[in-house]
């Protein structure tokens, strides 16, 4: 597994260590199943494609509450009489939990190929946002001074 050494972001970036915090514990899981990928596709977006060979969208959860991500994926026990030679497509019921950072929410998920795609986006509310703040000069003298 891939190591990632965030320590320059500590460094670097004030009240972005619980972000980095977030994306170590992830990437540290002890269960690779199913294996999955986040990108950013730009500064507020981001895609999780989880590989899910085997099922379909109605053996898939996908839940969202508050700050947590829960995609969980459930095979239906079948009575298989199939003589395997080898079994390399698992196909068994997984639950992987992702934690959010703040504002960021669930905007679709859909399936392509056998992976599913699934789109975030950081909504950062007005009152949140960056804002220019104007700077006031007092430029009248008081009576009596000079």
């Amino acid at each position: 597994m891939m190591h990632i050494d965030l320590s320059p972001l500590y460094r670097s970036a004030i009240g972005f260590d619980r972000l980095a915090q977030m994306l170590e514990s992830n990437a540290n899981s002890s269960s690779g199943y199913p294996p999955y990928n986040i990108e950013a596709i730009s500064q507020d977006r981001y895609r999780i494609t989880m590989a899910v060979a085997g099922f379909n969208e109605s053996e898939l959860e996908i839940i969202s509450q508050e700050n947590s991500l829960v995609v969980k994926g459930r095979k239906e026990p079948r009575d298989d009489s199939r003589n395997y030679l080898y079994r390399g497509i698992a196909e068994r019921n997984f639950e992987r939990s992702f934690q959010l950072a703040d504002h960021v929410k669930v905007i679709e998920a859909n399936m392509e190929n056998g992976l599913l795609h699934i789109e975030l986006e950081r909504e950062i509310p007005e009152e949140m946002k960056p804002r220019k703040i104007s700077i006031k000069t007092d430029s009248t003298l008081i009576e009596g001074e000079k």
